[in-house]
């Protein structure tokens, strides 16, 4: 680490449980984000901040005008545009040094099998049922650790799935692939802006 990033990780590297050792393996870590939105945005937005090196992220759709009620990485002047554009900007006003990938769609198992060979963790921000499903196929393929987050209303839900042991359970253990549940969606039952906030900064731990 330069003199810079030991200042601006200093108050990380004061921790036992992280010291320069930690900080380092955070800054030469990869982490692939599945959702640039209400969870996605703080998450991203906090490990660039912590110094995470390099992190991908993946999302299909546009920033609206309903989005900005709770996804802070977006503002207003950037409605219309990518989310994953727009997220991308915010994680370099907090930290320029992070190196993103950015990918403007929706990952299907091949986009995963394919990426995950250089991922350490996957979070999976996405609101989409057989996308979640996908990502956790792909992350038991190539044991890879997965965080799955959601909220919706006024409840959240976070799940850490350590794919490295096989013994380990993975989302599809508990949330089966079939039958698929109901689509539950913001867009028609609401969310609280805070929730999603703690929610995707609890992921970031």
């Amino acid at each position: 680490m330069n003199d810079d990033q030991l200042l601006r990780y200093s108050r990380h590297i004061l921790l036992d449980d992280i010291g320069i050792e930690g900080q380092q393996r955070l800054l030469t870590s990869h982490v692939l984000v599945v959702g640039a939105g209400g969870l996605g945005s703080p998450l991203a937005m906090y490990l660039a901040a912590s110094g995470v090196g390099h992190i991908t992220l993946a999302d299909p759709d546009k920033v609206d005008l309903t989005n900005l009620q709770r996804q802070i990485a977006h503002t207003t002047d950037r409605v219309g545009q990518t989310k994953v554009g727009s997220a991308a900007k915010a994680l370099h006003d907090i930290n320029p040094e992070v190196r993103l990938t950015l990918l403007e769609k929706q990952l299907q198992f091949d986009d995963l099998n394919q990426l995950l060979p250089d991922i350490d963790v996957v979070v999976d921000c996405c609101d989409n049922f057989a996308t979640r499903q996908a990502v956790n196929t792909a992350c038991v393929k190539h044991r890879v650790p997965l965080v799955s987050g959601a909220a919706l209303r006024m409840d959240g839900q976070i799940a850490v799935f350590d794919t490295r042991d096989a013994l380990s359970p993975c989302y599809a253990c508990v949330f089966p692939p079939t039958p698929a549940p109901p689509e539950t969606l913001c867009s028609t039952m609401g969310v609280l802006a805070p929730l999603v906030g703690v929610i995707g900064t609890m992921q970031a731990m």
